[in-house]
């Protein structure tokens, strides 16, 4: 088991695969941890250095007090970049790591080689409908709204009969009420518009057709920002990765391979 030291907590990391491949480093959704990008990664190409970590306040690594900032988050995924030693990185985020994404290309042009964008915006919401959430969870716990969140993160078809959606529903309604709602205040602060309209790296963005959370017409905004390209994927609610693991693996590899040195 793989730790770093960062702002006063402990982050649990997993680093797979070659030292001397390309980097990727994977942020994952909030109410997640780096499990969920488990049956994507062995579609991807071979010879890949692949790195997660659960966010602060996730899976394994420490909750600190809430609320966050999401230059916390940022300067948490700087720090296992840096404390790796990755450069040339393509960071691949996922919602909540998808702003974290956003905002490390800007702060860190040097470390980023090319952003992927998944099921994510520049802007996610507004801050009424994070404080009513955090309201919530405060007071009930994330299994108190842990029903609507799963119906927007998958599609009927998974919530009906893939047998692990107890597993997923299991792992969102566990995360601590500080790591959830610490991270509902950053993403309630956060506002990427511009510092996204001014990067220069090449993005990639897609979205599952059945998102709930981020719809794909939110997510080709934010791709025409940077220009990124935008793909809609099949089948799919706010976690692609999960639900269409192939198809979601192999429009990456294909950014990979646009993007090669």
């Amino acid at each position: 088991m793989q730790t770093l030291q960062t702002g006063g907590v402990t982050l649990h990391i997993r680093d797979e695969g070659p030292k001397d491949g390309r980097p990727l480093v994977f942020s994952n959704s909030l109410g997640t941890d780096l499990r969920v990008w488990d049956a994507l990664l062995p579609h991807l190409p071979e010879g890949l250095r692949l790195v997660r970590y659960d966010k602060r306040g996730h899976g394994l690594s420490d909750a600190s007090p809430a609320p966050y900032a999401m230059e916390t988050l940022v300067a948490d995924a700087e720090a296992v970049c840096d404390g790796l030693g990755l450069s040339g990185v393509t960071f691949v985020g996922l919602s909540i790591g998808g702003l974290i994404g956003q905002g490390l290309a800007a702060k860190r042009p040097d470390l980023l080689r090319a952003l992927v964008l998944m099921d994510t915006a520049a802007k996610i919401g507004t801050a009424e409908m994070w404080d009513d959430r955090i309201a919530k969870i405060t007071a009930g716990g994330v299994s108190a709204l842990a029903d609507p969140i799963l119906e927007r993160w998958f599609t009927r078809d998974f919530r009906e009969a893939a047998p692990e959606f107890a597993l997923w529903s299991n792992m969102l309604t566990r995360t601590s009420v500080a790591g959830y709602t610490g991270c509902c205040a950053a993403i309630a602060g956060a506002d990427m518009t511009e510092s996204t309209r001014a990067l220069t790296l090449p993005v990639l963005a897609m979205a599952g057709d059945q998102d709930g959370s981020t719809p794909p017409d939110l997510v080709k905004a934010t791709a025409e920002l940077s220009n990124a390209a935008f793909h809609v994927i099949p089948g799919a609610g706010h976690l692609p990765c999960i639900e269409q693991p192939e198809a979601t693996a192999a429009l990456i590899a294909a950014f990979l391979k646009d993007t090669a040195a």
